[in-house]
C-alpha cells in the first residue's frame, strides 16, 4: 500500500540541416497524433524514494489519459486517470494532487503522458544524434516551464528508423527525478496494428 501511494502522489535551441528536418518530422507526428499507448518501465533514484515500477498508458493529447500499473505484482492492476490540462490523478473516484516530488509536484503516474506532451509541445533546447543501449537515436531535450516556474527539462530519445521512444528522462531545476525505459510502442491512428513500433525496431517511419 505504501508503494502504492508514493506512485500515485510522488516520488520526493535545436540545430539545422537534416537533424532539424529529422526532428521537425518525427515531432510533427507526435503534434498530430490522435493518441499513442506504450509500456515502459519507470523509475526514481532519489535516496529515500528509489523505486521502479512497469507502466502502461493509453495517451490521449489534450484529454484523459490512462496510466495502468503493470509490476510489481503486488500493485498490478491498479489504474489511474490522468488529465494533462491540469495534471491531476483520479483513482477510484478521487481527484488527488499529482504529486509532491519537486516543487513542481510531478507525480510518476504522470511520467509517460508528460514526455509525450513535452515531445508535442515543448520548447526544443538541444537536438543530436546519440546511441541508447545499441538503438541510433535522435536526442532531443525540451523546456515545459511548470505551473510553479520550476524548469521542467524533458529528454528524450527516438529511434532514428522507427520514430518510437527508447529513453525518457525528466529533470526539475536541474535533477533528474524521473527516467522511463520503453518496451513497447504505437500510434493509435497513424500507423497500422502491422506497423506497431518497438524500441529498437526497424520499422518503416
Amino acid at each position: 500500500m505504501m508503494t502504492l501511494l508514493l506512485l500515485l502522489s510522488a516520488c520526493g535551441g535545436g540545430s539545422g540541416g537534416e537533424d532539424g528536418s529529422r526532428t521537425a518530422e518525427l515531432r510533427d507526428r507526435y503534434h498530430d497524433m490522435a493518441g499513442c499507448v506504450m509500456e515502459a518501465a519507470v523509475s526514481c533514484g532519489q535516496e529515500g524514494l528509489a523505486w521502479e515500477a512497469g507502466l502502461r498508458c493509453e495517451y490521449v493529447p489534450g484529454g484523459e489519459s490512462t496510466v495502468e500499473i503493470l509490476s510489481p505484482e503486488a500493485i498490478a492492476g491498479v489504474k489511474a486517470l490522468l488529465d494533462d490540462t491540469d495534471w491531476r490523478l483520479e483513482y477510484q473516484g478521487e481527484s488527488l494532487n499529482a504529486g509532491t516530488l519537486s516543487g513542481e509536484e510531478i507525480s510518476p503516474a504522470a511520467c509517460l503522458p508528460r514526455l509525450m506532451s513535452a515531445l508535442r509541445d515543448g520548447w526544443l533546447l538541444e537536438e543530436n544524434e546519440e546511441s541508447w543501449n545499441g538503438v541510433s537515436c535522435l536526442r532531443l531535450t525540451v523546456d515545459q516551464t511548470g505551473v510553479k516556474d520550476g524548469k521542467i527539462l524533458s529528454t528524450v530519445w527516438l529511434d532514428l528508423e522507427s520514430g518510437a521512444p527508447v529513453r525518457g528522462e525528466i529533470a526539475v531545476d536541474g535533477e533528474i527525478i524521473l527516467t522511463a525505459d520503453f518496451t513497447s510502442f504505437s500510434f493509435c491512428d497513424t500507423m497500422s496494428p502491422a506497423s506497431a513500433m518497438a524500441p529498437g525496431s526497424q520499422g518503416t517511419p
